[in-house]
């Protein structure tokens, strides 16, 4: 489906149907994603927050993410790391330092999501984010941001004023 057609689909005559509400959130998605490949710079920040929410936004688990990028901050990879449950994720700052250096990352942004659907930083969030932000550091490797996506809802820990 052409996302400029995401609002209709063809029945079997060839006539146009209002589109399913699945197909418009998976042509959004593929809208977004082609809006945010590699390459990309991320001078946008609305634009990352949109690719989150429609990417993250509806999981039923948490995951963490990391956008990997080059040092003029233009996006090498979008990688899901680590996969958790309703209410948390294990993550390890080596697994997270290993990727980075695989994919010769000069920055990366963090991100993750609520289930719950509420949109507030922990203080598991907090620490986790400062173990990364240290780990890295060794590695001259900058973390820009850390978001936290819950529904449509993204929070950010640079704008926040915490990082």
């Amino acid at each position: 489906m052409s996302h400029a057609n995401a609002l209709f689909t063809l029945n079997g005559s060839g006539e146009p149907v209002p589109a399913s509400p699945d197909d418009i959130i998976a042509a959004a998605r593929e809208h977004l994603s082609r809006r945010l490949r590699r390459g990309t710079s991320l001078s946008s920040p609305q634009a990352v927050r949109d690719f989150l929410a429609v990417k993250l936004g509806a999981r039923e688990f948490e995951s963490f993410c990391c956008l990997f990028l080059d040092n003029r901050h233009r996006l090498i990879e979008f990688v899901e790391l680590f996969r958790g449950t309703i209410d948390s994720a294990a993550v390890y700052p080596r697994e997270v330092v290993k990727e980075a250096l695989k994919r010769n990352a000069a920055a990366l942004v963090l991100a993750h999501q609520h289930p719950s659907g509420v949109a507030e930083v922990s203080a598991a969030d907090q620490l986790i984010t400062r173990k990364l932000i240290s780990a890295l550091e060794t590695v001259g490797i900058r973390v820009l941001d850390h978001l936290i996506v819950a529904g449509g809802d993204v929070v950010s820990f640079a704008e926040g004023g915490l990082l």
